[in-house]
């Protein structure tokens, strides 16, 4: 084990401890005769040289948390609100970029059926041990006397060198207490490349419906920070060893495994969305794009079949995926808004390109293509492209040359027709005036018999070529213009 008390050496802790705000909380900490050490995340990931885009900082004071932060937040900057959490003995401001939260060193404990501790005063080292893992119990003096002295009592540096989480008391323990931290633990598994240590990962598993009384808001935030790691496919494993997958996403276990019949079988599909995933993730940092992947396979356990002549068939999974993902976002308090539409969209499109892809590439299908998705065509073809998980690289190699023509005719339609976010160049409102109807029946067919024919390549996707097909339909209706409308071959726009 590391040794108590032990100096970084010059570069870390200068890289940990060089900017000046540490010099004005260390003279506000002898002022109030208190000792404090900054504590925690902040003080691995110095360690460990990683820069990442939250600037939290987390300071111990043995003594008063709160009346330290409200010195310290007046010292810095007068105009500085500080937020005050009684129950715990915590406060937080935010100053420039960091997010600065002073705790008084305490030691917890649970009820059964709680995450909210009973918290009493304690020691540095009594803090240490009720944290999280190792790794986040390592503490820096900010006091004068022993400014950048380092504490590590429970071998933190240790495990950093093996690269390992591990809790610093009996995992049971720490897990039953506060089950969000077994999520934490497979998500800074997944984020650092660490393994988890044998008796932590079996605990784990072994308490894994603990789960159960976390609110989804903090689970589903530790899922979006493993779907944003650089590959995520790592933390999801973890999650389906430890049983959590099961709890947490059961749509997503159920893709597992491989059946048989008649000497046929299909691929696992949960690999293959996790292979689909770290695909995406080697493109784009979009956690909904990210999700869509993740996700596009989710009806195949629902829509499967198989038919003698053919072999497995999940027909139709597309569809009932994107019509699955609203209760998925329900459930797991994900954003009901554009993002959820977004995600369901993806999932719904997803084999569109890739069908195109395997056979003639018509003029029609690309603007029905682009009349779908939109300004989410880019992203579409991504997510189709990262699905060609195949070991084949001759089919690889050819299902990317056809997406390559895909997209080559995605320009060619889009630049000649304008069809992204296509709007119909004759709307409701017009054929009701030029016909003096009311809102109805004929209105649609109208609406539908101009959209499909610019879709289908028939009339161009201008105002006047509309305006000829909205009269000539109407009369196919019995419908008699009451009013002039514009000249055909005349633009009006």
């Amino acid at each position: 084990m590391s040794a108590i008390f032990t100096k970084l050496s010059y570069s870390v802790m200068n890289n940990c401890l060089n900017d000046k705000i540490f010099e004005t909380l260390s003279e506000v900490v002898g002022e109030e005769g208190v000792k404090a050490y900054v504590i925690g995340g902040f003080v691995r990931d110095c360690i460990l040289r990683r820069q990442h885009s939250e600037k939290d900082i987390d300071i111990v004071v043995v003594g008063n948390g709160i009346r330290t932060a409200r010195k310290a937040a007046m010292r810095l900057d007068r105009k500085i609100r500080v937020n005050i959490f009684r129950n715990f003995g915590t406060a937080m401001f935010r100053y420039k970029e960091y997010d600065i939260e002073f705790v008084g060193a305490r030691k917890e404990s649970y009820r059964k059926d709680s995450r909210k501790p009973v918290v009493e005063d304690a020691t540095l080292e009594e803090d240490q041990k009720r944290r999280d893992f190792t790794i986040n119990a390592l503490a820096i003096s900010i006091n004068k006397e022993s400014f950048g002295e380092f504490l590590d009592p429970l071998g933190g540096m240790d495990d950093i060198r093996k690269k390992i989480i591990r809790t610093p008391l009996d995992p049971d323990k720490t897990f039953s207490d506060d089950p969000l931290r077994m999520m934490r633990a497979i998500r800074f598994a997944s984020q650092l490349g660490f393994s988890i240590e044998k008796n932590t990962f079996r605990s784990i598993a072994e308490n894994a419906s603990r789960i159960s009384i976390i609110s989804q808001e903090r689970i589903v935030e530790e899922i979006n920070k493993i779907l944003l790691c650089d590959q995520p496919s790592a933390g999801l494993i973890l999650l389906e060893r430890s049983g959590l997958l099961r709890l947490i996403l059961p749509e997503l276990d159920d893709l597992k495994g491989v059946e048989k019949k008649e000497g046929k079988g299909h691929k696992d599909n949960f690999h293959h969305s996790l292979k689909v995933l770290d695909n995406i993730s080697r493109k784009t940092d979009n956690l909904w794009l990210r999700w869509a992947a993740l996700l596009h396979d989710i009806a195949k356990p629902v829509t499967k079949k198989y038919l003698p002549e053919v072999g497995w068939s999940f027909h139709g999974h597309e569809f009932v995926g994107g019509k699955m993902v609203p209760g998925i976002f329900r459930r797991l308090k994900l954003p009901l808004n554009e993002k959820m539409k977004y995600v369901s969209k993806m999932v719904d499109l997803h084999l569109r390109p890739i069908v195109l892809s395997q056979e003639e590439v018509t003029d029609s299908a690309i603007r029905r293509l682009l009349f779908e998705a939109g300004d989410d065509i880019d992203d579409l073809m991504m997510l189709c492209e990262a699905d060609i998980t195949s070991k084949n690289e001759l089919k690889k190699t050819r299902h990317l040359e056809n997406f390559s023509l895909v997209r080559k005719k995605l320009k060619e339609i889009e630049e000649k027709d304008a069809l992204r976010n296509f709007q119909p160049p004759v709307d409701g409102t017009e054929i009701i005036m030029t016909f003096g109807i009311k809102p109805g029946r004929e209105v649609g067919i109208i609406k539908n018999a101009i959209r499909e024919a610019i879709l289908d390549g028939e009339i161009p996707n201008r105002h006047d070529a509309a305006v000829e097909l909205m009269i000539r339909k109407g009369r196919e209706l019995g419908l008699t213009p009451v009013r002039d409308p514009s000249l055909p071959g005349k633009d009006q726009e």
